[in-house]
């Protein structure tokens, strides 16, 4: 256990040994009670080495040593994308490895990468080009805004904000609204009307905002929770940005739902922690968070939200009961695990097979949209531009006019797709297929529709 106190005021403390370290400690100091967290020493931070650094023990609860349960081998950044045509030249490439957690089931990626690295100024993902998230965008300002009876006055901050398409939705109820985007994209948000603070969330920026804008009274962080390195740091600026009564919502992917459609693609040096909600709620509870709500959501192919206030300031709801008891935990967590990963190498050698026909036959083969987790099954399976054409983006896509990361794939505009006619197209972002094959198929395309994961199968 490598465990060391953060402290909200002064006084001496005497240390509990043994048992759960990484639960919240009280004592007595003068005459009122100050709350002192036992939070992980060794803290993973990359940030400004320009490299990486290993997760030496639990990322939440300090328990070590963690236990190896899956590795995809080395992989370049998802989102460092080479212009087409450019020479060669050095890229960087980290192992990426999957670890578990037996103290609080947390799994989290064994390295963290300097943000620089994996989030680029040049940062191509946008939000608002996929309409599974718009949708999810759309629904979740419905759903809170009615649970939390959102006013006009009330503030909405939205961390890891992008182009600016969930905070859109909350603008055009008529709540206030504020983005937070370190990268180019924010721009994009800002051009739209929505005002974007282009810098990294931290606890000395959440004072910031507080003090120019008031408290907020949610915020929101939508796929870049599990981004973040020093989430205790970063639960804290949540907390000090956040009105008494706030509500912090976040949108992960699920491990649960991870596990279950093999979608072994989603790991990659963004994701430093996969939650269950039970690994999600041990982490805010650390921080007096109480989990009031929690269901899973459709977006990135399986995710979870889940909504957290001080405790007892929301009526807890069966939700979340209902979930957390549906969650393997310890030996059953880790044999479901051991099983993924064998599940994983096999999926990769039928798809590998199915491929090698394919080829053997003569078939041309292109890949259908470029996600990010595209760059996790491209690289993992050693697919380079002798085995895949291209990848098609739709127009508008900041991705098109470069390569597949860590290959010399090209991404080209999709209308390529119906004039070349290839004999096979492999749906890289599969889980939204039954959106995407009914289309491709009304724009006119004939060739064979394959879909990689959970099973590789034609559609």
């Amino acid at each position: 256990m490598v465990l060391g106190p953060r402290g909200h005021g002064a006084g001496s403390v005497n240390w509990p040994r043994g048992g759960s370290s990484y639960e919240s400690w009280w004592y007595e100091n003068s005459s009122h009670k100050e709350m002192v967290l036992l939070l992980p020493e060794k803290i993973a931070r990359a940030a400004g080495t320009g490299a990486s650094v290993p997760v030496e023990c639990c990322q939440v609860c300090g328990h070590a040593p963690l236990t190896n349960v899956l590795s995809l081998g080395y992989m370049p950044p998802v989102n460092q994308m080479v212009p087409i045509g450019q020479v060669p030249r050095q890229q960087p490439w980290f192992p990426t490895n999957l670890f578990h957690c037996a103290k609080c089931d947390l799994v989290q990626l064994g390295l963290a990468v300097d943000p620089v690295i994996i989030f680029p100024p040049e940062y191509p993902y946008t939000s608002g080009t996929t309409k599974v998230l718009r949708d999810n965008f759309a629904e979740l300002h419905a759903e809170a805004s009615a649970m939390l009876q959102l006013g006009p006055l009330d503030l909405v901050v939205d961390i890891g904000s992008n182009d600016g398409t969930l905070l859109s939705n909350f603008k055009n109820g008529g709540h206030r609204v504020l983005g937070i985007e370190p990268t180019e994209v924010g721009k994009i948000a800002e051009s739209r009307g929505i005002p974007t603070v282009g810098r990294y969330f931290t606890p000395a920026l959440a004072a910031e905002l507080k003090r120019e804008h008031g408290p907020a009274r949610v915020v929101t962080a939508a796929n870049c929770f599990a981004h973040i390195e020093d989430v205790h740091a970063i639960v804290e600026g949540i907390l000090d940005l956040l009105t008494f009564d706030g509500v912090f919502i976040s949108e992960s992917h699920y491990l649960i739902g991870l596990l279950d459609r093999l979608q072994y693609d989603t790991v990659y040096h963004e994701h430093l922690r996969y939650y269950s909600l039970q690994s999600l709620s041990n982490l805010l509870r650390m921080h007096g968070l109480e989990v009031f709500h929690a269901r899973p959501i459709p977006s990135h192919g399986g995710s979870i939200r889940v909504y957290a206030a001080r405790k007892g300031m929301q009526p807890v709801r069966e939700s979340v009961a209902s979930m957390l008891a549906a969650e393997p935990r310890g030996e059953a967590m880790l044999a479901r695990l051991e099983a993924f990963r064998n599940d994983v190498m096999l999926s990769k050698l039928r798809l590998l097979a199915m491929i090698r026909d394919l080829k053997e036959q003569g078939a041309r083969i292109c890949g259908i949209s470029a996600p990010s987790r595209a760059s996790t099954l491209v690289n993992y399976l050693g697919l380079d531009e002798a085995i895949i054409d291209y990848v098609c983006e739709i127009t508008g896509s900041l991705k098109i006019g470069k390569c597949m990361p860590g290959t010399a794939i090209p991404v080209v505009e999709e209308s390529r797709l119906f004039t070349d006619q290839p004999e096979c197209a492999i749906i890289f972002s599969w889980h939204i297929a039954d959106e995407l094959a009914p289309k491709l198929r009304a724009k006119g395309y004939r060739g064979k529709l394959i879909t990689p994961l959970p099973e590789p199968r034609e559609l």
